[in-house]
């Protein structure tokens, strides 16, 4: 583990009462701390991307391909309103998703948003070998990473909690974070003795 890692919580310790949802950049993290935070907290890991791509049996960048950007994000609205309406969990979406309006306020109705706040150089170094990113496959990659990070860091900043990256943390490192970001509100963990 990382340096000054909490460690993360016995399951049997927590109560979750709202989704937790899980935003940021591609390559924030969002989907292997929301599994590590998941098993922390003894309730199901849902990934809205995977949501969609088993209901279409086709890929993100084939849905992007073949339909485009707005029907794709139509349907990430209603896969993330059914998933919330489910039992709670951890819910990892796509870094798209928290930009539109209608997701960010069905969001703060049906659960909590939390930003996986992390820098440009870490993210630039998880994604720039990886093709399978759609919004990424331009000439100049970095450069268009770095324009999507200075467009989407406002819109992420309104997340109810925020918790902050650094290049030397694990993956349980960042889920003990954010434990311990959603153990200051009452109304989403509540401490079971």
């Amino acid at each position: 583990m990382g340096r000054g890692a909490p460690k993360v919580t016995a399951p049997e310790q927590w109560k979750l009462k709202k989704t937790v949802v899980l935003v940021g950049m591609m390559g924030a993290g969002k989907t292997a701390v929301g599994k590590a935070l998941a098993v922390a907290l003894h309730v199901p890991f849902l990934d809205s991307d995977a949501e969609i791509e088993r209901a279409a049996n086709m890929s993100i960048a084939e849905i992007f391909e073949r339909d485009g950007e707005a029907f794709f994000r139509d349907r990430e609205t209603q896969v993330i309103d059914r998933l919330l309406a489910d039992e709670c969990g951890v819910l990892s979406t796509g870094g798209g998703a928290f930009l539109a309006q209608r997701n960010r306020e069905l969001i703060s109705r049906k659960g909590v948003s939390v930003w996986l706040k992390v820098d440009l150089p870490i993210l630039w170094s998880r994604v720039k070998h990886k093709d399978t990113r759609p919004l990424l496959r331009t000439a100049n990659p970095y450069s268009t990473l770095r324009d999507l990070f200075d467009a989407r860091v406002p819109v992420y900043e309104q997340a109810d909690l925020s918790v902050e990256a650094r290049a030397d943390y694990t993956i349980e490192t960042m889920a003990g974070k954010v434990l311990e970001a959603l153990a200051t509100r009452e109304d989403v963990l509540e401490k079971v003795t």
